[in-house]
């Protein structure tokens, strides 16, 4: 199984945001310092599995809300990683890309 410790990383940070805490808050009641979880929050860092779950607590969610849709063989990290792609494409390429997907479809 392929984990997609940058969308874990992420969701830590939103979570964290979201709850209009610091970054030391939940990093005290975790146990690690402010820089850990940020490194943590922008995919520098993998946290140990007890460290994952302190932080789970301190931000009170669990687990499994975090980790939900992380594999990134998905459909909605696929669907979102396209999406964040194209965004950055230009009108020729996108243009390009709907012919391939056309194209595709029709092989089926």
């Amino acid at each position: 199984m392929d984990i997609d410790y940058e969308q874990i990383g992420k969701r830590i940070a939103v979570l964290r945001r979201t709850k209009g805490s610091t970054q030391a808050q939940p990093a005290e009641k975790a146990d690690i310092t402010n820089n850990f979880l940020s490194r943590i929050g922008r995919s520098y860092s993998t946290p140990s599995l007890e460290t994952f779950l302190k932080i789970c607590d301190a931000l009170d969610r669990s687990p499994d809300a975090i980790l939900v849709s992380v594999k990134r063989d998905s459909i909605e990290y696929l669907n979102d990683d396209i999406s964040k792609k194209l965004l950055a494409c230009s009108p020729k390429q996108k243009r390009f890309i709907l012919t391939m997907i056309d194209y595709l479809q029709k092989e089926d």
